[in-house]
């Protein structure tokens, strides 16, 4: 099992609302602190990546289990 301190359901969502629900849930929480989150459009793939290079969150884990995909990212400062 993977551990991580909050979860965020964006399934259903489509670009940009994953992203900006995932910003949003980011900075209620602490640094370091690891956010899983769970989606279902594709382009959430690309936006995840890119929204870590941008912001300096850390991208610890991206999988898909179905039409789901799944990421860990880490908060920074």
């Amino acid at each position: 099992m993977v551990e991580f301190d909050a979860d965020l359901d964006v399934r259903g969502l489509n670009c940009p609302l994953p992203i900006l629900k995932t910003k949003k849930q980011l900075v209620t929480m602490g640094a370091g602190e690891v956010l899983r989150v769970r989606a279902t459009d594709p382009h959430s793939v690309i936006d995840f990546q890119a929204f870590c290079d941008k912001t300096g969150h850390e991208l610890l884990r991206r999988w898909q289990e179905g039409e789901e995909f799944h990421f860990l990212l880490r908060r920074i400062a």
